[in-house]
């Protein structure tokens, strides 16, 4: 690997930050404290800052030294989880029921990581904006609110990168694809209201039950019957609630779950299809259904002349064969693509490792996202950063042979 000898150094530092962060951390949009402390070392570091977009968003503005006019962006998301941590050694969050069980507070760090290098080494034809975005976890979309700020209008760029890490794959490999990389997220909740009878005497009502259960299967035929099959998709039923006692047939039934999808045409399909379903069948049954529908992100497509560059950048740090430019794509969700959707760019996945590098204290759990035992890799510190400078100087010599 072609680390960057700067933050083979700093690693020490950079490292304090981090545990610091997984420490303390904090949820969506309440992010005071480590707003305060990225804030504080950016401006220690001479950058520029802009504060307050999407409520507790960071914009660093490192303004190089050669001319020239283009703008590229690199962002890093902030909140923590509202889960109960597991791990007991001495950087675990000292707040119970949140913790940074994403990698959030290693994405932050490598980022001011790079920053420092950027700092110091403004020999770039333009400008590097570095977000540091609030409120990514629960469907909050701190990237839309920071859009909606103003984040584009006040700070335009030409193109916008980001990272995560990901558990599972090695240290020292990066995965990317052009396309979807992740799915859409998105919710619903279906109300069936029939007549509620007594158990013993159906007739009199009409079974709410029974619609929801036929609901539920014919649910399933819009992807096996309706959806294209090389359009992927899920659309999953995770709950159903119905009835409080066992001789008495319930007026009121509920339906709750999810739908993924890559596409924003498929995913128009699966809903009119829901809304036709669940109309249609609950009628036939006596009784009426209601479906609420709620978009949470779109999915997160990669434009391809910005992931070549990625990938390119990522070969020259750790050779051609620990990037996978063609990595199967997942269900799970990623409100980076918000920005994705208004300015080209490429969201990236570094490897966290399989979880050995866990001190003593650790949980039980695998070192997986969303898992009370995971914590972020250290050693992707100066990797990671590695990637963003590399990264900030092939997109400006590539865009100036572009013109």
């Amino acid at each position: 690997m072609k680390v960057l000898e700067p933050f083979l150094q700093w690693q020490q530092d950079i490292k304090a930050v981090r545990r610091d962060l997984h420490a303390h951390p904090e949820l969506a949009f309440e992010e005071v404290r480590t707003a305060d402390i990225v804030a504080k070392h950016l401006t220690d570091l001479g950058i520029e800052i802009d504060r307050g977009l999407g409520g507790t968003g960071v914009v660093g503005i490192v303004r190089g030294t050669l001319p020239g006019d283009k703008a590229i962006g690199l962002r890093a998301d902030m909140d923590a989880l509202p889960m109960l941590e597991e791990n007991t050694f001495e950087h675990a969050s000292r707040h119970e029921g949140k913790m940074h069980g994403c990698g959030h507070d290693g994405h932050t760090a490598m980022l001011l990581n790079a920053a420092r290098y950027l700092a110091e080494h403004r020999d770039f034809p333009g400008t590097v904006y570095l977000i540091f975005q609030p409120a990514e976890e629960g469907g909050h979309a701190g990237a839309q609110k920071m859009i909606e700020d103003g984040l584009f209008k006040k700070f335009p760029m030409d193109a916008v990168f980001g990272m995560h890490n990901w558990p599972g794959m090695a240290v020292g490999e990066f995965g990317v694809t052009p396309g979807p990389i992740m799915a859409s997220s998105n919710l619903f909740e279906i109300e069936i209201e029939g007549k509620g009878s007594h158990a013993g005497m159906p007739h009199l009502g009409s079974d709410s039950i029974v619609a929801a259960v036929q609901i539920a299967q014919a649910l399933q035929t819009i992807i096996s019957r309706n959806r294209h099959p090389l359009e992927a998709a899920v659309l999953s039923i995770t709950q159903i609630h119905a009835g409080s006692a066992m001789n008495v047939l319930p007026g009121i039934a509920e339906i709750k779950g999810t739908v993924r999808t890559f596409s924003m045409d498929v995913l128009e399909l699966i809903e009119s299809r829901m809304q036709e379903v669940v109309t249609g069948i609950a009628q036939a049954m006596g009784c009426e259904g209601r479906l609420t529908f709620d978009r949470r992100y779109p999915p997160t497509i990669n434009e391809e002349k910005q992931t070549a560059i990625c990938i390119d950048t990522m070969r020259s740090i750790v050779g051609d064969d620990r990037v996978n430019p063609s990595v199967v794509p997942t269900m799970g969700a990623e409100d980076f693509a918000f920005m994705l959707q208004e300015v080209p760019g490429c969201y990236v996945w570094i490897g966290n490792g399989e979880g050995e590098h866990r001190e003593a204290g650790h949980g039980m759990g695998p070192c997986m996202l969303h898992n009370g035992s995971y914590d972020f890799n250290d050693e992707l510190l100066p990797l990671g950063a590695t990637y963003w400078v590399r990264l900030v100087q092939d997109w400006f010599k590539k865009s100036e042979k572009q013109g």
